[in-house]
């Protein structure tokens, strides 16, 4: 009962949500699935590192599908998206901590700049 109680929740509070705050969720989760596929590179589980890289890419692309090209920006993120997600396919490919220590700042970055806009509006 309690679990499907919680399941309702969380449909509920992201069905309030404004676009901003959905965008931050993403960004907050694809931070959180980087971590996780370095801390599965630190103790050799390659399962996890393979479902969390895999879970990355899947939160990139979908950012990068769902922009809106009507606006000279979305053409600017589209370009860094399509840089995200080479280099997640390098990360899969060599399994390299260094690729995932460079794209946390830049995500970081892009969130919170986003996050700042979220405030402004």
């Amino acid at each position: 009962m309690n679990e499907n109680g919680y399941r309702q929740y969380k449909e509920q509070s992201v069905m309030t949500m404004t676009k901003g705050e959905l965008l931050l969720v993403l960004y907050d989760e694809l931070l959180k699935r980087l971590k996780r596929a370095e801390l599965a590179l630190d103790t050799e589980n390659y399962v996890l590192f393979e479902q969390s890289a895999g879970r990355s890419v899947e939160i990139v692309q979908y950012l990068k599908d769902t922009l809106n090209y009507e606006y000279t920006l979305s053409r600017e993120l589209s370009s860094l998206y399509d840089f995200f997600l080479y280099e997640l396919s390098r990360l899969q490919a060599g399994r390299k901590k260094e690729i995932i220590q460079e794209l946390q700042p830049l995500v970081k970055d892009l969130r919170n700049t986003f996050a700042e806009a979220e405030k402004a509006v």
